[in-house]
């Protein structure tokens, strides 16, 4: 699966309420202000204790927040890798519509890595990543759930993130009345 096809899942899933649950659609969890990931998005952290995660996320914005079917994501991230992340690292990734698992997949972090112009090794220090995501038309209204759990090729934890959104059904627009003369 591409980074960026998963990055736009994962936006997609929590722009709405976190903006549903952080993401699409709301939960308790979204009441937890420390698992929010700072910034205009609707992403959250899967847990609050984050003091050994490789990478610390400082914040991230989506534009549109909440993402829209047949628009184009910009999402801006930045934060501080600790550790070096080298080959093998992998990102498990679990998208769900409702109750129903569409996805799980685990890919190669470092050839995702690409489609942002990154390369491992991914050395330590402050980074910013700017990704332009075309979201399709066609997405089916209903609530998805996006997981995203990433490692090290030590098994160590780089980060984990979450998301809920919710894609509205789309109006029909307003029938206007109209009363025969």
């Amino acid at each position: 699966m591409r980074f960026s096809t998963t990055v736009a899942y994962l936006a997609t899933c929590l722009a709405a309420p976190a903006t549903a649950l952080a993401i699409w659609g709301e939960s308790a969890s979204a009441l937890d202000a420390s698992l929010k990931v700072p910034g205009e998005n609707p992403i959250e952290f899967c847990n609050a204790d984050r003091d050994d995660d490789l990478i610390q996320i400082t914040k991230v914005d989506l534009a549109p927040n909440p993402p829209k079917p047949g628009k184009t994501l910009l999402i801006t991230a930045s934060g501080d890798v600790k550790k070096t992340v080298t080959q093998g690292a992998y990102v498990k990734v679990t998208v769900k519509y409702g109750l129903i698992q569409l996805l799980t997949t685990t890919a190669d972090l470092c050839e995702q890595l690409g489609n942002v112009d990154l390369s491992c090794p991914l050395e330590t220090g402050k980074m910013t990543i700017t990704k332009s995501v075309d979201l399709p038309s066609a997405i089916p209204p209903g609530t998805y759930n996006v997981l995203a759990d990433v490692y090290s090729a030590d098994d160590e934890k780089i980060t984990c993130l979450k998301a809920t959104v919710n894609f509205p059904r789309p109006s029909l627009g307003s029938f206007e009345n109209t009363e025969e003369l």
